[in-house]
C-alpha cells in the first residue's frame, strides 16, 4: 500500500515496486488509509506524513493500535525529531524524500524478511496474540486484557529483549490526545505482570530496566 499524494512519485514507487514482484494499491489522501488497511491487511504500507485529509503521525498510531503491519514513512520532514518521533510510535523504517526508488524496495524486501522471520518464530512461542479480536494467551492460557494492556503485550512482545522507554509505550498504547502521566505505564504493567504470573507464578516474562523502561523476555 502506497500512500503518497504527490502522483509522479506514487506512480514510479508504484512502477519500481511491480517490476519487484509486488501488487500495489496507491491513496493520495490521509482520509481512508486506516479503513483500508483494516479491510486489506495489506502486507507493507509506504506512509508519506504530509498528505491532504490527514497527518502521517496520526495515521501511524491509529494503525499501529489494531495491526503490526511493516510500515514505511516516506517523507521530506529530514528532521532528527521527526524521525526519531516516527520510530517511537511505531514505523519499521523512515526514507527521506529524495530518494532511489530502488532503494526503497530493497528497505521493503528487508523489512519482510524481518517480519516473516518473525511470524515463523511466533508459533513456538509462549505468547500468542490474536489481533483481530484482540485476544492473548500465555503458555495456552487465555488473558483476559484491557485493550491498553493487550496493546502493551503486543508491542513488548513483538521484540522481545527490546527495551522500551515509558513514553515510547505510552505513544503506542494510548492513540487519542488526551494527555496523561508516563507513570501511567507502571499501572499498567503491574496489571499485565500480575496477569501472566497467575498462568506462570515462578516466571515473570516483563522486565524492569532501571531508568529506561521495560522489555518482555518471553
Amino acid at each position: 500500500m502506497i500512500v503518497e499524494d504527490e502522483p509522479a512519485l506514487a506512480l514510479l514507487l508504484q512502477d519500481t515496486l511491480h517490476e519487484a514482484g509486488f501488487q500495489t494499491t496507491v491513496l493520495a489522501e490521509g482520509a481512508g488509509v486506516v479503513a483500508w488497511v483494516r479491510e486489506h491487511a495489506p502486507t507493507v504500507v509506504l506512509l508519506d506524513l504530509v498528505l491532504p485529509g490527514g497527518d502521517g503521525f496520526a495515521i501511524c498510531k491509529e494503525i499501529r493500535a489494531f495491526s503490526t503491519v511493516p510500515l514505511i514513512m516516506i517523507t521530506a520532514r529530514a528532521e532528527e525529531a521527526d524521525r526519531l518521533r516516527g520510530l517511537d510510535i511505531g514505523a519499521d523504517d523512515y526514507v527521506c524524500k529524495p530518494f532511489h526508488a530502488a532503494e526503497v524496495a530493497a528497505r521493503v524486501r528487508a523489512l519482510l524478511r524481518r517480519s516473516i522471520a518473525w511470524r515463523e518464530a511466533t508459533p513456538g512461542s509462549p505468547l500468542q496474540l490474536d489481533e483481530d479480536c484482540f485476544e492473548a494467551r500465555w503458555h495456552g492460557t487465555a488473558l483476559e486484557l484491557t485493550p491498553v494492556e493487550f496493546r502493551l503485550l503486543r508491542t513488548l512482545g513483538k521484540r522481545p529483549g527490546r527495551v522500551y522507554s515509558r513514553s515510547q509505550l505510552l505513544d503506542t498504547v494510548y492513540v487519542d490526545d488526551h494527555v496523561v502521566s508516563d507513570r501511567t505505564i507502571d499501572s499498567h504493567i503491574k496489571n499485565l505482570r500480575r496477569k501472566l504470573q497467575e498462568v506462570t507464578p515462578d516466571s515473570q516474562p516483563i522486565e524492569s530496566v532501571y531508568g529506561v523502561g521495560y522489555k518482555f523476555v518471553g
